[in-house]
């Protein structure tokens, strides 16, 4: 899972708060904007399903969006990707 860059203000273009983007701290670093959730094959390494959430989303909250139903077993990685 990484963070999607975003501006570092909390407005969007309009100047207005935009709820789909939030902040969260990871270690000393904080993140402003949205975070991608990626399910790959780890053997053949094609991608096979993606969510984004906001970045204070918590990544398991995401997992059965990530899965497909035929795994025969299941890692994560919380990988920051500013």
């Amino acid at each position: 899972m990484g963070f999607i860059s975003a501006p570092s203000s909390t407005k969007n273009r309009q100047k207005a708060w935009d709820p789909e983007m939030l902040q969260t701290k990871k270690g000393n670093q904080w993140s402003f904007g949205m975070k991608a959730h990626i399910g790959v094959d780890s053997r053949t390494t094609p991608i096979h399903s993606v969510a984004a959430t906001t970045a204070n989303m918590h990544d398991s909250q995401v997992l059965p969006e990530l899965l497909h139903g035929q795994e025969t077993r299941v890692g994560g990685d919380a990988a920051y990707g500013g």
